[in-house]
């Protein structure tokens, strides 16, 4: 889907509420309250009716959608923006791309970025399985001076795991300790993964438990061995980590530890994507399907 497309596809508001129909509901229009099929009314703007609750509704009651005064053709248009940027788009981007220099709201076009990172939030991620690469990094600003300690102080923690030729997945972590890193692999990896592979910072050898477990050392210049035809490394899930880096500095500029796992999100959604040709639907579909983001909760 190129942006031509969805522009000459999707040029008035009711062929983008039709496509949302089809993909919120493939199988017949349900109510949103009480799941039982229901009818569209013959009225100027599509309007659905539920018998059996005696309720009204619009395909984008209760979804990301959810009382934007925004056209869908503009929505639409911010998130082909999104899935087609390989290292992401800022949200004045989005403005000035969408309403132009001097037009529309900062404020309106961050909100609605968050809006549809928060339908790219994952739910239900099976385990990873097979060879698994784990890394850590930190993101934020440079703290100039003293031991790697005091470098690191004011920075977040990232935790990467990514399956070879598989999913990746990032975590806003509190810390890089033994405790922490042993949770995320407990969440996300297979108990008979085949092996696990790390760097050799130490907190990883308490951490991966009874799994198989190979490590490669930085410290001496050792990024690749090979092992029985096996290649070790976690230069994937290196590389996944360093397309991260060039968004934030590159398109982002700067993140919030607050809305840092919202970013971590979208890198991870579109990353997993990046080799689909329905990524624009397959988020529409999670734009439907997903809950409400008001702006209290979003900056509360």
């Amino acid at each position: 889907m190129t942006l031509v497309d969805v522009i000459n596809l999707f040029d008035t508001d009711e062929k983008c509420r039709e496509i949302l129909v089809r993909l919120r509901w493939p199988n017949g229009v349900e109510c949103v309250r009480c799941k039982m099929p229901a009818v569209e009314l013959e009225t100027e703007k599509q309007l659905f009716y539920c018998r059996d609750c005696n309720y009204q509704f619009t395909v984008t009651a209760g979804t990301i959608f959810n009382d934007s005064h925004l056209p869908l053709q503009k929505w639409f248009l911010a998130t082909l923006l999104l899935c087609e940027a390989r290292k992401g788009m800022s949200a004045n981007q989005i403005k000035r791309t969408i309403w132009g220099q001097h037009k529309g709201s900062y404020k309106t076009a961050w909100y609605l970025c968050h809006r549809i990172r928060a339908a790219m939030k994952e739910v239900d991620q099976p385990m990873l399985d097979g060879t698994v690469e784990m890394d850590e990094t930190y993101v934020g600003g440079k703290n100039r001076g003293g031991g790697q300690g005091a470098r690191l102080a004011n920075k977040e923690v990232v935790i990467g795991l990514r399956q070879r030729n598989g999913d990746l997945r990032f975590f806003h972590a509190e810390d890089a300790k033994s405790g922490t890193l042993m949770k995320y692999i407990q969440e996300n990896v297979s108990t008979d993964v085949e092996v696990l592979i790390t760097d050799s910072f130490p907190a990883y050898k308490h951490a991966v438990g009874n799994a198989e477990h190979k490590t490669v050392n930085h410290v001496a210049g050792e990024y690749v061995r090979y092992e029985n035809g096996a290649c070790v490394t976690t230069n994937t899930v290196e590389s996944a980590f360093s397309l991260l880096k060039r968004g934030i500095m590159g398109s982002w500029h700067k993140i919030s530890a607050k809305h840092l796992p919202a970013y971590l999100d979208e890198m991870t959604f579109r990353f997993n994507r990046r080799k689909s040709a329905n990524l624009f639907l397959d988020t529409l579909r999670h734009m439907v399907t997903a809950p409400v983001l008001t702006f209290d909760k979003l900056t509360g």
